[in-house]
């Protein structure tokens, strides 16, 4: 139906919107507290996660050189590889619920044409049609 496609770009549209702030991910860590060579580190880690999520407009990032020298920086690459591989399978999970769902509806919708048409047919089963007895009703 219209009104899901609607509502999946709508969707779609606030969460780019909601995500594209002032601020990235990575200075909003180092706000937070967290070390630079984590929020590096996550940063890496998530877009590697969302591509491993299957997001194919991400691309694995990973300095090994960091990754295997410096804890901060694999910890945050860890932790943000889960944390995003988990949100877009999640949504990837979300877009195929409503796709189903649409089909669904669908379906139902010729079901009923089908059965209203049945209907009819067995209503006027047996009526023999005369353009004659048309032409009095008028």
């Amino acid at each position: 139906m219209k009104t899901a496609k609607l509502l999946l770009v709508t969707s779609a549209i606030c969460g780019m919107v909601l995500f594209s702030g002032c601020a990235t991910q990575k200075e909003i860590m180092v706000q937070e507290g967290h070390s630079l060579a984590y929020a590096d580190g996550f940063d890496d880690g998530c877009h590697s996660g969302k591509k491993a999520g299957g997001n194919m407009f991400e691309s694995f990032k990973k300095d090994e050189n960091r990754f295997s020298k410096h804890n901060k920086y694999a910890q945050g690459w860890s932790d943000g590889f889960r944390q995003c591989e988990n949100e877009q399978e999640a949504l990837d999970r979300q877009l195929r619920m409503s796709q189903e769902q649409q089909l669904l509806s669908e379906e139902r919708k010729r079901n009923n044409q089908m059965d209203t048409y049945h209907l009819e047919q067995q209503a006027f089963k047996g009526i023999k049609y005369d353009p004659k007895l048309l032409n009095n009703l008028k």
